[in-house]
Order: structure tokens, then sequence, then C-alpha cells
């Protein structure tokens, strides 16, 4: 992409009288800080960070950027930004949209307009007084576009499908610095691609999305010691097989270092607990989890809650975290499978063992759908580790690898798109049969490759 008749030098004085004081170089006041994503293991280095407010501010950035022969990669929170490991981005402007947030409800339409740095916590409190709710994940400081528009796996899922299903309508700033809007009815290849291919197609800036309508929920987890991981995982892998689609859960190994973060009953103990959410009434949702709690669970916090409260039930970290992780979709999930599962759920050097139930509305495409509208498979196994000190990089990624390896038998051909945290993961697997077209698509809308994306096309 880069300009060979362009020097550094020259560029940094291009993009300085574009944007003046809205773009940052190495050795500016605040660049360091501005380059740092929530996955505080990544040591990103573009060659410059712009902190845009307004579309117009991303357009003119764009703009600037394409003048300067550079590339553009578009963040708002930066919990992917492991995924960037093989794009060299040196030559790279990071779009940082952290500034660029706000939501407005339509309560009579369920809809929201949410603008391109939004996080699903803005949209659950503005939702929440309307008596609405969304297709949001389990952390609630996560980018609603970046995770909408990657696939989106929600506690209401198996009912819903995938979040990219909620999306109505993208507003986005193209290669060529255009803003365009595209939806069903308007650009509708642009808005097929980007419901799957997201920041390789441009810089977005608004989505449209659709509301659920739920005041409330049945919601909540159980935890064990995890000296009863294996009764609890093979109760939950057979209650699974027969629960109804209402019923969205996943089932996790903690082992949780002793640190004063952590309540008393919890710093450093190794844990088993079972979460998420159950779309029915109390009566029906008490009945089809008795199994469970017949397990005796030393904490049991299901019941009625505010939707709003749904995205505390994960417990995921609130603080940004220097993390490894690593997935893989799973076709079936029998007695064998959930014993490799434990086995590998031990080991000391995970943080967190994890198994999500998928199926249901979640792997159901849709004809009106985007490049992603399903994920094949019946389960998710996902593994988290810690990673503070450069050092503990390579034996966190070997243990998050080994923990998924072990259920290689089992692996599908999809892969969650929103779940791929790191380098040397081919991408083909989570955009499926779409990646042909997609590609087709990069060349006519980003034939340069301005745009460089967690998940290339």
């Amino acid at each position: 992409m880069t300009t060979p008749d362009l020097t550094i030098d020259s560029r940094v004085r291009r993009l300085r009288d574009a944007l003046g004081d809205r773009v940052l170089f190495p050795g500016d006041a605040g660049f360091d800080a501005a380059r740092l994503p929530w996955n505080v293991v990544v040591d990103q280095r573009p060659f410059a960070v712009v902190r845009p407010e307004t579309a117009e501010d991303v357009v003119d950035a764009v703009r600037a950027a394409v003048a300067a022969g550079l590339r553009v990669a578009p963040q708002s929170t930066g919990h992917a930004a492991a995924a960037l490991a093989d794009t060299d981005v040196s030559d790279v402007v990071l779009l940082s949209l952290a500034g660029l947030r706000g939501v407005t409800v339509d309560p009579l339409a369920r809809t929201a307009r949410v603008l391109g740095g939004s996080q699903w916590n803005d949209v659950i409190a503005a939702a929440a007084p309307h008596g609405l709710t969304a297709l949001h994940g389990s952390a609630g400081d996560v980018s609603v576009v970046g995770y909408a528009l990657s696939g989106g796996i929600s506690f209401y899922g198996r009912a819903h499908g995938m979040a990219v299903h909620s999306v109505r309508e993208v507003q986005l700033v193209t290669a060529g610095g255009d803003l365009l809007r595209a939806s069903a009815d308007e650009h509708a290849e642009l808005f097929w691609a980007v419901r799957g291919g997201s920041g390789a197609f441009g810089v977005v800036v608004s989505l449209e999305i659709d509301l659920l309508p739920y005041a409330d929920v049945h919601a909540g987890m159980m935890l064990w010691d995890a000296a009863h991981a294996p009764a609890v995982a093979h109760a939950w892998a057979s209650w699974t097989a027969a629960a109804p689609e209402s019923a969205t859960t996943t089932l996790r190994v903690l082992h949780i270092p002793p640190l004063p973060d952590f309540p008393p009953f919890l710093s450093g103990r190794s844990l088993v607990v079972i979460d998420g959410a159950i779309l029915e009434t109390d009566a029906v949702a008490a009945e089809l989890l008795a199994p469970l709690r017949a397990l005796q669970p030393e904490m049991d916090t299901f019941g009625r809650i505010p939707a709003a409260d749904l995205v505390g039930v994960h417990m995921d970290p609130p603080e940004p975290t220097p993390s490894i992780t690593a997935h893989a979709v799973l076709d079936a999930l029998p007695r064998d499978a959930v014993d490799h599962f434990l086995a590998a759920a031990g080991s000391p050097a995970l943080f967190v063992a994890e198994l999500r139930h998928l199926g249901g509305a979640f792997a159901r495409p849709r004809p009106d759908g985007g490049a992603v509208s399903a994920i094949e498979g019946e389960y998710l196994v996902d593994g988290i580790a810690v990673a503070p000190v450069p050092e503990a990089v390579g034996p966190a990624t070997a243990a998050v690898q080994a923990m998924v390896a072990a259920l290689g038998p089992w692996h599908g051909d999809a892969l969650a798109l929103t779940f791929i945290d790191g380098g040397g993961v081919p991408r083909a697997a989570g955009f499926g049969a779409a990646g042909e077209r997609l590609r087709e698509l990069k060349h006519r809308y980003d034939p340069a490759g301005v745009f460089a994306a967690a998940h290339p096309v």
C-alpha cells in the first residue's frame, strides 16, 4: 500500500497537515496510551494513531492516510487486538474509535442507532428503561461493531441466533473516503459483505440494530468446587443434549489466582461453573434446572433478574487483561469428549477452560443474512490463560492450544470469528462458504488493500 516516493517524514507531514492534533505519532504525548488495546499483552506499534469523534473525522482520517500511502485499521476497544498479529502495522494508521460513542433508542421500532466506538454497556443502559435489551455478549465493555459484525455469540443466541442477525443498517467510510449507508435496499452487496467481513470493508461509524423485548430474564450461575467437575460436566453435557432452544448456557473450569481482587470464597480456588439464561417462565426454568440443582451447587444465583444484569453473570474481567486464548467449534460432545475436556481443564496454567452450548438458532443460516449468518456446530471449546509478563506468553499459548487440541477428534470445520484472538489462525473456517465471494467484494471495494482488518478477507 505504501507509496515508494514518500519518505516517513513526508508522510508524517501530510497527516499532520490534514489532521492537526487529531493524529499522534511515536514520541508524541499520549501516543502510547492511544495505541494500547484492551488486551494489553498485545504491543501494537502503528505508524500513527487517530482518535476521531465524528463521522467527518473518520472521513478526514481515511482520506489523509490514503494520500500519505498508508493503510488504516479501525479499532474500538482492542479486545481482539491479538488477531492483528499476522499483520505488519508499521504502515498503518490506527483509528481508535473510543471517542465515537453514543446510542439512540427507538422504543416503538425496537431499534437502536449505535455509534461506531460504542460498547455493549452503552446499548444495554439505553435500552433498559424501555424494557428492551440486545443480543450482547458475556462482557459489556466489548465493541458493538466488532462483535455484531463478526457474528456474536449471546446468551440469547440459541433462541434468537447470532448478533449479526440484528444488524439492519451500517454506515461506513470506504477506502475512497466516502461515507455510505449500506442496508438491504442500498449498497446491498456491501451490506452482505460487512456482516461478517466487518473491518475489511471500511470504518463503521454507526449501526442500526434490532433490540429484544426482554425487561427481565431468568438467568444466573451455579458454582461448585472443582472436585465436583467430573459429575457436573457430564451432567451438563447430558442436560444440554436435551435442552430447549430457550436455554443458552456455558460450563467453565476456573483456576482463580490468590489475589485480593477476588472475593475470599473464590480467591485461590479451582471451581466449576454453569451459567447462562433461560427464556422461560420461572416455573418452567426451575423445572429445567432441577437436574443440575440436584448436584447441590455451593452457590446458585439462577432466578429472575433485570435483563441489564445478564451481562454480569459470566463474570468476565472488568479491566484490561493480558490474555491468550484459543478455541474450536465441536460437532458433538459425547462422554469421551467430556473426559478429554476435564483432563485438559485441570491444567493450572489455564485461567479458564470453557464449553459453550451452540446449536439451535445459532446454527440456522438466514436467507437475508450476511456473509456470516450461522455457525455450524453444537458446542464451542475455549481456553484462556493470563500472561502478565512477556515471558509468560509462550507457556500461556501452549496451555490454551493444548486445551483445544485435547478435543481434536470432535472439532468441526467452523470457527467463531469473535473468538479468534491471535496470529496463525486461518479465517477460512470462520467465513465458511462465503469466503470466495468476500474476496471478490474486497477486491471491488478495497482494491488497494487500504483496510487492515483483524479478520482479513
